[in-house]
């Protein structure tokens, strides 16, 4: 596909939202492109807010502005009083001879988590990516953070077949203490029907139903423990089309009470995702138990 003018009908229509802020399904927020100094500056200070001060893995004030000139996507969710509440950056290039994104950072207000803003803030990333000709775009998240998990899998319908061992080294973030920075790559892929399908609410939620998780054999069995919830050793020689792989429901809470849990957990399911991955297996859904959560895995040629 050959690269969209500055001045063509869909750059067009992409700087038009710009000028015409649409509103979030919370309809206490907005959802437009950041522009202003002080706003720059706002998405710099959220970010230390969410990762600590310490984080060194801060995207400056100037570089979300470069990016947002030449094409890439700094988007923020505003209040009426113009308080950047969230805020999600990316940029495009070429992957596998195919347009691509590249979503790095993606980050909301403590105060208002849990209302939606994280998604609305990707499907209006979606929104602006997809005139351009963009049709996929990739991120990383932390497998044993469940509720990004949940987001990426079952509210936006992306894919995972690649583990990434402490992929941004030390970053001095309170997020990643004792636990690193492992991560799973994301593929979403914006143009597909089942993805538009699962956006709109006209597809069925298919990797949560019955038929899909019956006979999904559990990679690693679970036991409560006095922290919190404990992962068996995990068995890489399963043979069926589908399988499960557990994580805590809340890690950070699990790390808190015991750091040398959280450190296991994270060298069980570090290494179940490679296995199965290197088997052709990718992940699909989660699924939320209670104490653990599971990501259901199928393998690629399974019916």
């Amino acid at each position: 596909m050959p690269p969209v003018r500055l001045d063509s009908p869909a750059q067009r229509a992409v700087t038009e939202w710009e000028e015409s802020p649409r509103r979030a399904r919370d309809a206490d927020f907005s959802l437009r492109r950041l522009s202003t100094t002080d706003e720059f500056d706002d998405a710099v200070a959220l970010q230390h807010d969410v990762w600590g001060d310490r984080f060194a893995e801060v995207v400056p004030a100037g570089v979300l502005r470069v990016v947002q000139y030449v094409g890439g996507v700094v988007a923020g969710a505003f209040t009426d009083t113009g308080e950047l509440a969230g805020f999600v950056f990316g940029v495009s290039g070429i992957r596998d001879d195919r347009l691509s994104h590249w979503s790095d950072t993606l980050a909301v207000q403590q105060k208002y988590r849990n209302r939606g803003i994280g998604e609305d803030l990707k499907r209006f990333q979606r929104d602006l990516l997809l005139p351009l000709g963009v049709e996929r775009v990739y991120w990383t998240f932390d497998p044993l953070e469940s509720k990004n998990a949940y987001l990426n899998f079952n509210r936006l319908g992306v894919t995972a077949a690649e583990y990434r061992r402490d992929f941004y080294g030390a970053t001095h973030s309170r997020l990643h203490d004792e636990i690193g920075t492992d991560r799973l790559v994301a593929l979403w892929e914006i143009g597909a029907p089942r993805v538009a399908e699962l956006l709109d609410g006209t597809g069925p939620r298919a990797a949560l139903t019955d038929e899909m998780l019956s006979g999904s054999p559990l990679v690693n069995e679970t036991f409560e423990g006095v922290a919190g919830p404990v992962s068996g050793e995990p068995n890489l020689e399963l043979s069926a089309p589908l399988v499960r792989i557990a994580i805590p429901a809340d890690i950070q809470q699990l790390k808190a009470q015991s750091p040398q849990a959280a450190r296991e957990w994270r060298r069980v399911t570090r290494l179940a995702f490679e296995a199965y991955f290197a088997r052709g297996f990718s992940a699909c859904a989660l699924v939320r138990r209670g104490a653990c959560s599971e990501y259901l895995l199928k393998l690629d040629d399974a019916s």
